[in-house]
């Protein structure tokens, strides 16, 4: 099934200013951010009145908030009281921030694995996840467990098998195949192949070493987007893609990044209605 992809972004890959962000986001066409962190801090730990800026930009219909992402259960298990905090202050107060917003979907982790973690701290971690997306479904918001090095959900492989775990239809996956890159999976197909039919969203960044090392601009590194994004339109995603940009200077490397995408999606449609 073919549909196109809106583009957002993650507004701190912008700026954390919001009204900078905003004013950049504009300029390049998109209407769609995911919230990570402004000035004041990390959702949700952000100031009432960033937060009411934020509010009123949905309000005033300027954007629409795709996700919010606190970063939580990035953390080993053996943190227990941190992670007793994130699932039941933090992830609670973002839940209702996403409920505030309109977001649908809140960005979480699978859990740091640690040196010589006993495979059956894989069950662990989806017994903690599954309280998450229970909190999660009892407020009509989705969860979406990001890929990340050196978590037990690093590849989409795992990913999807820790989403099968828990069973919860409010669990799905923030496929990052950036994030993929040197666990030993291809990210694309492979990895996509794995994961696809749990994917909620999906970031996207290039790199050339990895995904915390040596990011670049979509393109110009070893991740297939051009065969992603095909696939994406190919299988009928759910809407829209999230640039995360991830290397320096922001806002050049966001506008290449938009424009490579666009190229990409443009030459996917040529290419089917020929």
């Amino acid at each position: 099934m073919k549909r196109e992809l809106s583009i957002g972004i993650l507004s701190d890959e912008i700026s954390t200013d919001l009204a900078e962000a905003l004013r950049f986001a504009k300029l390049l066409d998109i209407p769609v951010f995911e919230i990570r962190c402004l000035r004041s801090g990390r959702i949700p730990e952000v100031s009432g009145e960033e937060f009411a800026e934020l509010k009123k930009a949905v309000r005033d219909r300027f954007i629409r908030v795709s996700a919010l992402s606190p970063g939580v259960f990035k953390g080993s298990l053996s943190e227990k009281e941190k992670t007793a905090s994130e699932l039941y202050e933090v992830l609670p107060r973002t839940i209702a921030q996403a409920k505030e917003l309109g977001a649908g979907t809140v960005i979480v982790f699978g859990f740091k694995k640690e040196a010589n973690e006993p495979p059956s701290n894989f069950r662990a971690a989806a017994d903690i996840l599954r309280k998450a997306a229970d909190a999660a479904a009892a407020a009509g918001v989705t969860l979406a467990l990001e890929n990340e090095p050196f978590c037990w959900c690093d590849t989409g492989a795992s990913t999807a098998a820790m989403i099968r775990a828990v069973g919860s239809a409010s669990l799905r996956a923030n496929w990052d195949p950036c994030n993929a890159f040197g666990t030993g999976e291809v990210p694309f197909p492979d990895g996509y192949r794995a994961v696809r039919d749990y994917i909620a969203n999906v970031h996207v960044k290039d790199t050339l070493t990895g995904a915390l090392v040596s990011c670049v601009p979509v393109g110009e590194g070893v991740i297939d987007w051009r065969g992603q994004i095909g696939a994406l339109l190919e299988d009928g995603y759910l809407g829209h893609v999230t640039i995360e940009t991830h290397c320096l200077p922001l806002e050049e490397r966001s506008r290449q990044n938009v424009e490579t995408l666009r190229r990409y999606m443009s030459e996917y449609l040529i290419k089917e209605d020929r």
